[in-house]
């Protein structure tokens, strides 16, 4: 093995056995044998990587992909079926929250313990104790039961005896999710550091902007297998495309039924700005009623009538109406946020166009080449007024949508731009 390369993982595969409806006791598996069907899953298909000295590697993908599972053979807490892994130098790893730690011990007496797994002497933590207790904070509470700490107490001894135990390899699942903003900060300044002194170091996140900031190189895992390794940037790129993609098409919503029809009888042949007073304005939806708005539809490029869309892409809004009064009359559209802030508004009249229906049933629409809201979810507002403004048919709240989006730009808007030096 080339001296650069401190972890060199070949080829492995771990399976394991899912019960359906395993019997707990010796009982229950001599008299009901049947529950002890089971099935064998193949988390890890044979993947292979080398990590270099020094490198920080993030491992991401979505739950149930094999990233924990790597971890944990890369800890030798458990081994693969078949493969190989070989690893050069001393081990430290953040696994799962308090692992190592004793409940009933105090937090020194856990110190102890805990540095001792990694392999060091009695007088080798007496020597590290006080930057152990100094970096977590946790002076005023050493000598309580761990079982009286909170989770970010948990995290923070484990995270300050892990870095001090002179590690040539560190190994961190999803533990710095846990405790306050301040003590995070801290730790990944650590890591840096640790980093610069040619500690290797594994994390398995889905912060993909922790992966992007800290790690030189990505590993992204899919169903047991590897399926993009690299520049960690370029790997957090193909996989938030992936994700979009998946979410599409595992969470497309189908259209919300049409607006609720109240019966009423023909609209009169009244004053408009008498008709205004009696209007309620508070209402979902309010008007006049000489236009209604049957139905309304969002239609992506290839005319499905979905609820997820995608940053770019074109949307297309239809609005289907029925006339009980001719005459000329504004259509209009408003995609708001969830808290009822208005991003964008338009309607005929502002475009300079007069619709004066001449059929009673019709279908106006307007075409979004490219959608410029960025990922989030958003609430579509459509409306008909006539020329004056007076709600004929106004539906606030019509539907709820959701967009999806490759662009990591932060606010409501992709706004096309270029850098330059």
């Amino acid at each position: 093995m080339n001296n650069n390369i401190v972890i060199d993982v070949s080829n492995i595969t771990k399976k394991f056995r899912i019960y359906f409806d395993k019997g707990g006791q010796l009982k229950e598996k001599l008299l009901f044998r049947k529950r002890n069907r089971y099935e064998e899953r193949e988390v890890l298909k044979g993947i292979s990587f080398q990590v270099r000295k020094g490198e920080a590697v993030g491992l991401i993908g979505h739950n149930g992909c094999g990233k924990s599972t790597t971890l944990k053979l890369l800890t030798k807490i458990m081994y693969p079926d078949s493969g190989e892994i070989i690893m050069q130098g001393r081990i430290s790893s953040l696994i799962e929250l308090g692992a190592g730690f004793h409940p009933d011990m105090s937090g020194r007496e856990n110190i102890y313990t805990n540095a001792s797994i990694f392999g060091l002497t009695k007088k080798e933590v007496d020597t590290r104790f006080n930057d152990i207790v100094e970096f977590s904070e946790l002076s005023d509470f050493i000598d309580n039961p761990v079982r009286t700490y909170s989770s970010g107490m948990y995290m923070r001894l484990a995270f300050s005896v892990a870095i001090n135990v002179d590690a040539d390899i560190l190994l961190i699942d999803e533990i710095l999710a846990v405790g306050d903003t301040n003590f995070q900060t801290k730790c990944f300044n650590r890591l840096r550091e640790l980093k610069a002194k040619g500690m290797t170091i594994i994390i398995v996140t889905h912060d993909l902007s922790t992966i992007e900031k800290f790690c030189d190189k990505a590993i992204w895992l899919n169903d047991g297998l590897i399926v993009r390794e690299g520049r960690s940037d370029e790997v957090v790129d193909a996989y938030f495309s992936f994700m979009n993609n998946k979410k599409i098409e595992t969470e497309t919503k189908p259209a919300p039924p049409p607006p609720e029809e109240t019966e009423q009888s023909e609209p009169e042949e009244k004053n408009t700005s008498e008709d205004s007073g009696g209007i309620d304005y508070s209402a979902n939806r309010f008007g006049l009623r000489y236009a209604e708005i049957k139905k309304a539809r969002m239609l992506d490029s290839t005319d499905n009538d979905i609820r997820i869309f995608r940053t770019g892409e074109k949307l297309t809004i239809e609005i289907n109406y029925h006339i009980n009064k001719p005459d000329e009359y504004v259509f209009g559209f408003g995609f708001y946020t969830l808290d009822g802030q208005c991003l964008y508004g338009n309607n005929t009249q502002l475009d300079r166009m007069k619709i004066n229906p001449e059929n009673t049933d019709g279908i106006i629409s307007v075409d979004i080449e490219k959608l410029p809201l960025l990922a989030g979810k958003y609430i579509l507002n459509v409306a008909v007024v006539d020329k004056d403004g007076t709600p004929m048919d106004f539906y606030r709240n019509y539907c709820e949508f959701e967009v999806v989006s490759d662009d990591r730009s932060t606010g409501y808007f992709s706004i096309e731009h270029k850098w330059r030096l």
